[in-house]
């Protein structure tokens, strides 16, 4: 028998809803219960921190490489890369900011008609959310039972109806300030590593060293993805360094043909 916990759990003490992520495995009477933890995937700070880093790698490592090949002066391409660092960091904070905001009023929104609804018209969605359990494999009279039950309270019954009909839960939306400071971050990180070598020489060892500092760093971050979600880190790493190979490829081509054409 398996019984999951990822429901929410109300405290009647504190009159709260609290999202539990345990899922607790009982193999009968006499056994112990294994439990395992979730991590919050819901949260946007993780999401927007690896998505900086990794665009910030790959779009300076290209610019960086684009202007070298266009360019011959090692200020071109310092002016080039600072710039796109900061252009690059803060254009990452406030698409993260804005679609964040966005999605959660949009949540908000419909959590406010889903919250009207269940005031005005109870007997409605204790149906409604019967027939939800009633798909999901329960028999009629246990599914009403279970329907009543949620519904005894009304802020469970918003939260589980939010759940089952929204796919969110009450204060799940995330921190929009907090990831747009971390996409800022992670991104002017990420954009500083091509950057580096050429606080300090020029000319062709600059260039070969910001693409394999630019490498070494994708592959890097296709580890951790790995790492975090379980797969293959060898076709994780391997494709996060193709697309990045595939971008300085194709600025470098650019760039030199931009440097021939114009200069």
């Amino acid at each position: 028998m398996v019984m999951s916990a990822d429901v929410t759990n109300h405290d009647a003490g504190s009159g709260q809803i609290r999202p539990e992520h345990e899922r607790v495995h009982s193999h009968g009477p006499g056994h112990s219960h294994m439990v395992h933890r979730h991590r919050d995937v819901t949260g946007g700070t993780i999401r927007a921190a690896v998505f900086g880093v990794s665009d910030g790698l790959v779009s300076n490592v290209a610019l960086i490489l684009g202007v070298a090949a266009a360019a011959s002066t090692r200020e071109s391409v310092l002016v080039a890369g600072v710039a796109g660092l900061l252009a690059g960091s803060a254009s990452m904070a406030a698409g993260e900011y804005v679609s964040m905001k966005a999605q959660a009023e949009l949540v908000e929104r419909e959590l406010d008609i889903e919250r009207l609804s269940i005031a005005k018209q109870p007997e409605m969605e204790q149906r409604e959310l019967a027939a939800i359990y009633r798909q999901r494999g329960a028999d009629t009279e246990t599914a009403r039972r279970m329907a009543e039950q949620v519904h005894e309270n009304p802020e469970v019954a918003l939260d589980v109806h939010a759940r089952e009909e929204l796919g969110v839960h009450l204060g799940g939306t995330g921190n929009a300030s907090a990831a747009a400071l971390s996409s800022f971050v992670a991104f002017a990180f990420g954009a500083l590593i091509p950057l580096f070598p050429w606080f300090f020489f020029e000319g062709n060892g600059a260039v070969v060293t910001s693409a394999v500092l630019g490498l070494i760093a994708t592959a890097c971050v296709g580890v951790v993805l790995a790492r975090f979600t379980e797969r293959s880190v060898i076709r994780t790493a391997g494709r996060q360094m193709s697309w990045a190979v595939a971008a300085c490829t194709a600025t470098w081509v650019i760039g030199s043909w931009l440097g021939t054409t114009v200069g």
